[in-house]
């Protein structure tokens, strides 16, 4: 089943940059999906479309559809705020808010208007079991987020995302900032997560598309070049562009 259907999407800057270029693709529920080429290709833009954060860019033409649930996410008419609670996005640096872990991870629930603290309490211990944290700060809650390390960090900036219960998780480099060790962990957790969760991610580079992805798509300045499952992608890619990218004739 198609989680999400991209059609024709086309979007530009002000200053005049295309980002995407009339990329259509679908992405099927309970699968890791990868977005990956050089800077500037296109990815990030796609990641924030998806969750509208575009909406604070300065954006000058948007074009096509973007579908969830078969729903058009870019209609006038969504709930901007509740779509960001069902595509939750983690970017590439952990943003641990200047609060203690527990409010860290609670943080999107408050706002949202729980105050039942028995209910918070269940959400933050679920979500830091999701996040394969909650053994190693379960006696530390009211300790600050930003005491955490890198990796932990940004499993705890994950638990917030997923104490909201999504459908959907973007994630954009979501481990280049950290340690193998710490992107390792990252990258198990997130092949259990595709179990209940949609995921999207643009990874920093090509070796870990290929780990994680069931499905691939290859972006070249805004276009689309190829996308295939990530055994045949990475394998034997159809397109001499992609071929040249995975083998490091530029990129």
């Amino acid at each position: 089943m198609d989680k999400i259907v991209i059609e024709h999407l086309t979007l530009t800057y002000s200053d005049g940059t295309e980002s995407l270029k009339d990329v259509s693709l679908n992405i099927k529920a309970n699968t890791i999906t990868v977005l990956f080429g050089p800077a500037g290709g296109g990815k990030s833009s796609l990641l924030r479309v998806l969750n509208r954060l575009n909406d604070l860019a300065d954006v000058t033409v948007l074009k096509g559809k973007a579908l969830i649930n078969g729903q058009d996410i870019l209609s006038p008419d969504i709930d901007v705020n509740d779509l960001r609670r069902r595509v939750g996005m983690v970017f590439s640096r952990p943003a641990a808010l200047p609060l203690s872990i527990y409010e860290n991870v609670a943080y999107g629930l408050v706002m949202a208007g729980m105050k039942n603290r028995k209910k918070l309490d269940e959400a933050v211990e679920q979500a830091l079991r999701q996040s394969v944290l909650w053994d190693e700060v379960k006696d530390r809650l009211n300790d600050p987020g930003s005491a955490l390390s890198g990796g932990q960090q940004q499993r705890m900036c994950l638990a917030r995302v997923l104490a909201l219960q999504p459908e959907i998780i973007l994630l954009d480099e979501p481990t280049s900032a950290l340690d193998p060790l710490a992107t390792a962990k990252i990258e198990e957790l997130l092949r259990e997560l595709k179990e209940k969760f949609t995921i999207v991610i643009a990874p920093h580079n090509t070796q870990q598309s290929a780990r994680i992805s069931d499905m691939a798509a290859f972006f070249l300045q805004g276009e689309l070049v190829e996308y295939a499952p990530a055994e045949t992608i990475f394998t034997v890619p159809k397109d001499k562009r992609t071929q040249d990218y995975i083998t490091g004739r530029f990129g």
